[in-house]
């Protein structure tokens, strides 16, 4: 599974992410090639929370 595919999975807009917050968003792809998906969840769980409200996806772009 791919990093921006597994934002899409969250509701966050890896686009918007990577622009407003590149060195959160290349720390956060690197730790995330290094271990399984749950695993990041797990670790980052209330992160990703902040993140999916500053960056949320919306529901077109989510079923696309």
């Amino acid at each position: 599974m791919e990093f921006e595919e597994y934002l899409k999975g969250k509701k966050v807009d890896s686009a918007a992410f990577q622009n407003a917050d590149r060195g959160r968003y290349e720390e956060w792809e690197d730790i995330f090639k290094t271990m399984h998906p749950e695993s990041f969840t797990a670790q980052k769980k209330f992160l990703i929370n902040n993140i999916r409200r500053r960056y949320h996806l919306n529901d077109q772009a989510i079923s696309s």
